[in-house]
This record gives C-alpha cells, sequence and structure tokens, in this order.
C-alpha cells in the first residue's frame, strides 16, 4: 500500500516534467513560455506588450509631453528675440493756461478745450552693434536646447518604462512558478487526503507536508503583489490611472473579508473538503483564496527570450557622444556663447530717436498783427544716447563669460559622466550575460535532474516525502534565480541603450 501511494505521488509531478515510464503517454500541450502563461485577472485588465508601452508613451507620457510644451516656449521666444524694439507713441493736449506777469502775479487762468491742442508724439529705440541678429541666434541655440532635451526626456523615460516593465515581467513569470508549485501541491495534498481517508497513511504525513508547503504560499502573495506594483508603475509612465481598473480577483468580497461584519476581517476557516477528510488540523485551509489584486493591464512578454547584443563595443562608445543629454548641455554651452556675444554688443550704445508734432489753435497773434493766425504747428526731433554705462556693460559680459565657463564645464562632465555610464553599462551586460549563461547551460536542468531522482529514490523507500519537498524547494529557488539572471540581463541590455544613445539595444520581447 505504501510503495502504491509513492507510485501515485511520483505520477502527480510535482513540477518537473514526466518520469521516464511515462513516456508512452500522449505528450501533454507545450507550456507556454514565461512571462505568457494566463493569469486569472479580471476583464478589465487588457494584455499589454512591451512593444505597444514604448508606442503609448511616446504619445502619453507626461514628461515627454513637458519636454514638448518646453520647445513651443523657446520657439515663442525667438519670436520676441527677432522683433525690432517697439516703438512708442505718445498724444497729448493742454486742458488750462495761467498767465504771469513780471511780478510774478498770476494772472487769465482759464481752462482750454481738447480740441484747441493736440501734441503727437513718436519714439524709436534704435539698436546698434547687430543686438536684433544676436539676440535671435541666442533663441535658436535655446530652441536646438529644448529639442535635444525632449530626446533626452524620452530616453529617460523609455528607460524607466522598460525597468518597471522588466521588473512586472519578472514578478509574473516567479508568479507563474509559483502558480505551478501550488498547482502540483493540490494536487499531491488531494492524493494524501484521499490515501487518510483510505487508512494508508497516518494523519501526520498529511500534517507535515501541509506545514511544509506554506512556505510557497508566500512566494504566491509576494510575487503577486510584486506584479500589482510593476503594473502600477507602468500604467503611471504612460499617464494611465493605476488605480482605475474593473473590479478582479482580488476585490475584498472574493478575500472572504467583510468590514462591516465583526470578526469577518480574514477568510472563513477551510471546511471539510470532497475528499472527505475529518474535520481536524488536516482539514485546514493551506492555500490563500484570492491569486491576484486587480490591475490596469497584464503585462506580457517573453521572458525568456536571451537575445544577442548584435553590435561591438566600439560602435557603442562612439555613439555616446550623440547622446542626448551631452547633445543637450554642448548646445546649452553653444547657447551660453551667443548669450556672451549680444552682452558684448552692448558696449554699442543704442540711439533713442523722439519726433514730435503739436498744434494749437489758441490765439498766438502780436499785438500789431495784421493776418490773424488761425492755429500753430510745431515739429521737433530728439536724439537720446545713455552714458555712463560702461560699468553695467562689462559687469554683464563678465556674467556671461562666466555663464559660458560654466556651460563648458558642464557640457565636459556630462560627455565623461555619459562614458563612465556607458563602461557600466557594458560591463553590466557582460557579467549579467556570464550568469545567465550558466543556468541556460545546465543549472537549471540539474537542479530538475536532482528533483526527479528524489522522486524515483522516494518511490523506492530511499527518501522520505520532507526530501521531495526539499528538492522541490531547491528547484523552485533555482528557477526564481533563473528568472532574476534573466531578467538582470534583459535590464542591462536596456541599460545599455540609454547609456549608449544607440537605438535598437533594449530587447523586443
Amino acid at each position: 500500500m505504501r510503495l502504491t501511494f509513492r507510485a501515485a505521488l511520483l505520477g502527480c509531478a510535482l513540477l518537473a516534467g514526466p518520469p521516464a515510464y511515462a513516456q508512452t503517454q500522449p505528450t501533454p500541450p507545450a507550456a507556454p513560455p514565461p512571462g505568457m502563461a494566463p493569469l486569472p485577472i479580471g476583464p478589465g485588465a487588457r494584455p499589454l506588450s512591451l512593444e505597444e508601452a514604448e508606442a503609448a508613451l511616446v504619445e502619453r507620457n507626461l514628461a515627454v509631453i513637458a519636454a514638448r510644451r518646453g520647445v513651443d516656449a523657446a520657439r515663442a521666444q525667438r519670436l520676441v528675440a527677432s522683433s525690432r524694439p517697439a516703438p512708442t507713441v505718445s498724444v497729448g493736449n493742454s486742458f488750462a493756461q495761467v498767465g504771469e506777469t513780471q511780478n510774478g502775479a498770476l494772472r487769465g487762468a482759464r481752462y482750454l478745450s481738447p480740441a484747441k491742442n493736440i501734441s503727437v508724439g513718436l519714439t524709436v529705440l534704435v539698436e546698434r552693434g547687430g543686438k536684433r541678429t544676436l539676440r535671435t541666434r541666442f533663441a535658436e541655440r535655446q530652441i536646438e536646447g529644448a529639442e535635444a532635451q525632449v530626446l533626452d526626456a524620452l530616453r529617460t523615460q523609455l528607460f524607466a518604462l522598460r525597468q518597471a516593465f522588466l521588473g512586472a515581467l519578472l514578478a509574473r513569470a516567479n508568479l507563474e512558478v509559483a502558480l505551478g508549485n501550488r498547482a502540483s501541491l493540490d494536487r499531491t495534498e488531494q492524493l494524501l487526503r484521499r490515501q487518510l481517508r483510505d487508512g494508508a497513511i497516518p494523519e501526520g504525513d498529511l500534517l507535515r507536508f501541509q506545514a511544509s508547503r506554506l512556505q510557497f504560499e508566500g512566494d504566491v502573495t509576494s510575487n503577486a503583489q510584486a506584479y500589482a506594483a510593476g503594473v502600477a508603475a507602468v500604467a503611471a509612465l504612460l499617464s494611465a490611472d493605476p488605480a482605475a481598473f474593473q473590479q478582479g480577483a482580488g476585490t475584498l468580497s472574493s478575500l472572504g473579508i467583510n468590514p462591516a461584519v465583526r470578526g469577518a476581517l480574514a477568510p472563513p476557516p477551510g471546511q471539510q473538503g470532497r475528499t472527505g477528510t475529518p474535520a481536524g488540523p488536516a482539514s485546514a485551509p493551506t492555500a490563500v483564496r484570492t491569486i491576484l489584486s486587480p490591475v490596469a493591464f497584464d503585462v506580457r512578454g517573453r521572458f525568456d527570450a536571451i537575445p544577442d547584443l548584435g553590435i561591438g563595443r566600439d560602435e557603442l562608445a562612439s555613439g555616446v557622444a550623440s547622446r542626448p543629454d551631452v547633445v543637450a548641455a554642448e548646445r546649452q554651452a553653444a547657447a551660453a556663447a551667443a548669450n556672451r556675444q549680444l552682452a558684448e554688443a552692448s558696449r554699442s550704445r543704442d540711439v533713442t530717436v523722439d519726433a514730435g508734432w503739436s498744434r494749437s489753435a489758441l490765439s498766438q497773434d502780436l499785438p500789431d498783427s495784421r493776418d490773424r493766425l488761425g492755429a500753430l504747428n510745431s515739429f521737433g526731433v530728439q536724439l537720446s544716447v545713455p552714458i555712463f554705462t560702461s560699468r553695467i556693460v562689462e559687469g554683464n559680459v563678465a556674467a556671461a563669460t562666466a555663464q559660458q565657463g560654466q556651460a563648458d564645464a558642464v557640457a565636459r562632465a556630462t560627455m565623461l559622466q555619459a562614458r563612465a555610464e556607458f563602461a557600466a553599462a557594458w560591463a553590466g551586460v557582460e557579467q549579467s550575460r556570464a550568469l545567465l549563461n550558466l543556468y541556460a547551460g545546465g543549472a537549471l536542468g540539474r537542479a530538475e535532474e536532482a528533483y526527479r531522482s528524489t522522486e524515483q529514490a522516494y518511490v523506492a523507500g530511499g527518501r522520505t516525502l520532507l526530501d521531495v519537498l526539499d528538492a522541490l524547494r531547491v528547484l523552485n529557488v533555482t528557477r526564481v534565480q533563473a528568472n532574476q539572471a534573466r531578467y538582470a540581463y534583459l535590464l542591462a541590455l536596456s541599460q545599455l541603450e540609454q547609456a549608449s544613445g544607440v537605438s535598437g539595444v533594449a530587447p523586443r520581447l
């Protein structure tokens, strides 16, 4: 009877493939690759691939949109900078008149009608030293810098999206492993319950098994939480509300929780199962009720993909100089140089021209005049030039020169930082690929083979059920570490694209 139970346990195949004697059975359908297996997610979560997420980010990411608005503002500033100084028109009249005698007495005070007199003036600032041209050039450099900042915002936000997406995909792959463990452990527990009911095993065997499987439930809940957090991060980068979703499997009601009822803040205790397990410790639940909380998207991708780099280190290193943040820093330095030239042009003093005309219909006749005048028209021109401006001009030139030196230093520092990031990213790709090759080259296969051999030894009577669970734990850890190695390599490729500024390096899942 004991041997029959062990053979049945081996036939359930907890996580490994079918044993040798079962090869004559029909081949089961191939399991979906990691990151593509269906999950119990609410109906409101639509599938989302990395390619779709990247396309949506270009149009919807708020940081990229803000950077585009910066270009619009810079172009509007160019319109202002290329304009000539606006002339000023003045219009006025006299509304009162008071006469004064030689002795200083005031005589003949009267109010004047605005229709009797008027004065019109025009003031024009004539710029010298090519200030408008230099001002326009400075504005154009600002536009170029803003455009480079848009590309840099896109570069950084794309990396943030890929990092969040790969993190969610890692949690999904680990969750798939955990759910596979749960399904296999559930089948094994059903067999043990049936054996207990038939009297083939003591209750202690089932209790030990149940106590040993609880740690696997922690893997389910932790990875489900990590997956929900990763999807929320992806949704935020796509300007989607991470909390806006249709209710799915993770609501309070599906957990068996009713906050309105006292003492109902946890799922109800397990009832007697379909296998007829007697009431007692063995009938208590051993798995959490829920699987996944509601999520905005169902992130999917071929997590087992191991893309080749396809480009050499020297080619990538040469692309660092074209990285958007490096280009933006260089353009800011060019704008600072144009601003210095504009400050130097202030040494040429501008001239202000005032032209005026006035007309008065008041009596202007001399006492002995024979031909009475109807009105008097006056014309005038005035030139004004600022003086004592050398200290102000030289101070502005010195400030602009210092700002140019500061911008040049920032540009050089940005370039060196970009080179350092590229060196670190290249090392990360090499090391993560070496570790991934270790798992892909046999480490995972050895863990699976060790698990199978432990099962076979258990059937032969040489191992215990707890030994089988220990082997399962080792296999689970190895699979999770293999997923971590895949994640590290895929993320390293994304970091290399961000560091080098060369597109097409990041993985396509």
